[in-house]
């Protein structure tokens, strides 16, 4: 059974970001911290569509080792691709995929018909800050982008070194790397 938090379609087309209105108090690293309920019940969605091929802009796949379960655990994420490497970050802070991800160092990106086997490094929040700067923060400049990026990331374009680092803090940032 998926719970969802109740929110009315009307208000979902009039407000398409008041069900994310929770994400502000994204949990520090080493807490636990969860995705909004909107992005939980749209996630088996957009698999389904990025399973397809269909073109999500820089979302793909990832699949990691449960670390507890042992299982694979699928679900979308968004690729920042920064002077030629390509990374994922959080914008949840420290929900499960991280944990699993962490622990396991591995996954599989898959878009379409398409898999990679990827080595996960996760970057110090020094690092993740300039992949912030530079991956993140342009789009913040993009009016539709603005309202979605800013319920995440308390960033914007004019951000100095230690604001993208501060931030870099909340959301876990792993460099993906071929195998």
């Amino acid at each position: 059974m998926l719970l969802v938090r109740s929110i009315s379609v009307s208000k979902l087309h009039r407000e398409p970001f008041a069900a994310m209105s929770d994400t502000r108090s994204i949990a520090p690293t080493g807490t636990h911290s969860s995705a909004p309920a909107v992005v939980s019940a749209l996630n088996p969605l957009m698999q389904r569509l990025l399973r397809l091929g269909l073109p999500f802009g820089p979302n793909v796949l990832l699949t990691v080792r449960g670390r507890s379960s042992g299982r694979e655990l699928t679900f979308p994420v968004a690729i920042v691709r920064v002077g030629g490497r390509r990374f994922v970050q959080s914008p949840f802070g420290e929900v499960q995929w991280v944990r699993n991800l962490r622990a396991s160092g591995t996954a599989v990106v898959t878009h379409g018909r398409r898999r990679e086997e990827v080595r996960a490094v996760e970057l110090a929040p020094e690092e993740a800050g300039a992949v912030l700067r530079e991956g993140v923060a342009p789009y913040l400049r993009f009016a539709p982008l603005r309202p979605l990026l800013g319920r995440f990331f308390d960033i914007d374009v004019d951000s100095s070194p230690d604001e993208l680092v501060a931030e870099a803090r909340r959301h876990p940032t792993f460099e993906l790397l071929e195998t």
